[in-house]
């Protein structure tokens, strides 16, 4: 089970961390990916870790603004956003799958949103 937080309202130019935390054992053997999902459209990806954090993948829009990391340890990873734009605001999903893939189709396991609002 996936429990993702942190989300909320905040200005243009701020920034927010979101956390996935997961319960079992086998969360250090997952990858795990974020998504978001705007008004309207498509559920889109926007970043994934391997198991082990070595690697990292990151949909262009966000690259040099969000950093996903993760600390198996506490069995969460993390998605830190700086420079928010207006147009990130959406629903964040956090997923798991033993793969990283950019594709949602492809997760095998999904937390419950949590909405961010960046005003400009």
């Amino acid at each position: 089970q996936l429990q993702a937080s942190g989300g909320g309202l905040v200005q243009a130019g701020g920034s927010l961390r979101l956390s996935c935390a997961a319960s079992g054992r086998t969360f250090s053997s997952y990858a795990t990916g974020w998504f978001r999902q705007a008004p309207g459209k498509e559920r889109k990806f926007v970043a994934a870790i391997s198991w082990s954090g070595v690697s990292t993948y990151y949909a262009d829009s966000v690259k040099g603004r969000f950093t996903i990391s993760r600390d198996n340890a506490k069995n969460t990873a993390y998605l830190q956003m700086n420079s928010l734009k207006p147009e990130d605001t959406a629903v964040y999903y956090c997923a798991a799958d033993p793969t990283p893939t950019t594709s949602s189709y492809e997760y095998e396991y999904w937390g419950q949103g949590t909405q961010v609002t960046v005003s400009s």
